[in-house]
């Protein structure tokens, strides 16, 4: 059950989920889901790879390259695939001084967004505040069992 969202409104989902990402303490959920709903823009010709940059943050000491993929207004990089260094130009160093259009949307509803044009499920996860304790050493009290005051029995 995906629903057509529009092309300016996935860029805008996408751009608040990098942002997130960016700062976010365990970033991988994000930024797979940005990288899944640009695959799926490319594949339908929604999106376009532009060429390569190098990364600005290089990995180990060393220079790595990044795809530059644009989405109506807004770019973004993902890792490339071997093919596009065969046939994209490099672009060479990232452009510092250019900003992609800011945009304000919450960071659940982006998730929503793109959950649905990616038709991806999230696996509900056991709330930690639920968790039954069980131990060997446990037994269990008949403390909390008794009545308080006691009934008189005459």
């Amino acid at each position: 059950m995906t629903q057509t969202h529009s092309l300016n409104e996935l860029a805008k989902a996408i751009y608040t989920i990098n942002r997130h990402a960016k700062t976010a303490p365990e970033p991988q959920h994000l930024y797979f889901i940005k990288k899944e709903a640009i695959h799926r823009l490319l594949k339908e010709k929604r999106a376009k790879k532009m060429g390569l940059h190098f990364s600005k943050h290089p990995k180990f000491s060393n220079q790595h390259s990044t795809l530059l993929v644009k989405v109506a207004d807004y770019y973004f990089h993902i890792p490339p695939s071997k093919e596009d260094f065969k046939f994209l130009t490099h672009l060479g160093a990232l452009d510092q001084s250019f900003r992609n259009p800011q945009t304000k949307m919450p960071l659940s509803y982006a998730k929503k967004v793109i959950y649905s044009y990616i038709d991806w499920k999230p696996k509900r996860q056991p709330s930690p505040f639920r968790k039954t304790y069980s131990s060997s050493y446990y037994t269990p009290s008949s403390l909390g069992k008794m009545e308080w005051p006691p009934k008189r029995t005459n």
